[in-house]
């Protein structure tokens, strides 16, 4: 079975890409609702919230204080670090057992979407990695426009990100889109060279 990495800046498109790969019957991985399921559901990742920003991090019902932890998160990059350091590895491991149950059905194939996958070390459970490559002002016009954000936050948010070309460099294959490239050949070809045909029947 081959894993594969899913990546792109914010506002290239690789969600849509990665529905597009699972309409081709690819199972997807997504580490972001992964990751704020795990931050309640798992013990490691309690424990190591709380002992980083005390019991206050969890309220009575067992749900997160997203305020509390938000405005530790922005308070620094050190501070984003600590708390990466506790989720990621777990979100990791979670992706590692995923992989293998789906192994043991019988796929051929599977995905990992993440906006992080270099920076976050999830690329050392891949074997192969795709980038979703989008110009920098479409981009900032979709994010805008999807989540109402200001250019400069937009920006922001870019520039928080490992860059295009870095990324680039990093990938194995990479997906232009740009409003104009179809998408669906460059799919095909990308499972083609992956597991042989266009889709994992």
């Amino acid at each position: 079975m081959i894993k594969l990495g899913i990546t792109g800046g914010i506002g290239s498109g690789k969600s849509y890409v990665s529905s597009l790969l699972e309409k081709r019957g690819v199972p997807l991985y997504d580490t972001d609702s992964r990751a704020k399921m795990l931050t309640v559901d798992s013990p490691e990742i309690r424990d190591g919230l709380t002992a980083l920003l005390g019991a206050g991090v969890y309220a009575p019902d067992g749900s997160l204080n997203k305020l509390l932890l938000a405005s530790y998160l922005f308070a620094g990059e050190e501070n984003a670090r600590r708390v990466n350091s506790i989720i990621h590895p777990c979100v990791f491991d979670d992706f590692l057992l995923w992989a293998e149950r789906m192994r043991s059905e019988g796929c051929r194939l599977v995905g990992m979407e993440s906006a992080i996958l270099f920076e976050s070390g999830f690329n050392k459970g891949v074997d192969k990695t795709v980038m979703v490559y989008a110009p920098e002002a479409l981009r900032i016009r979709r994010v805008m426009q999807r989540d109402g954000m200001s250019e400069r936050q937009v920006l922001s948010r870019m520039k928080a990100q490992m860059g295009d070309e870095e990324k680039r460099k990093k990938s194995d294959f990479v997906i232009l889109n740009d409003g104009i490239s179809s998408l669906e050949p460059q799919i095909d070809n990308l499972l083609i060279a992956l597991i042989g045909r266009k889709d994992i029947g």
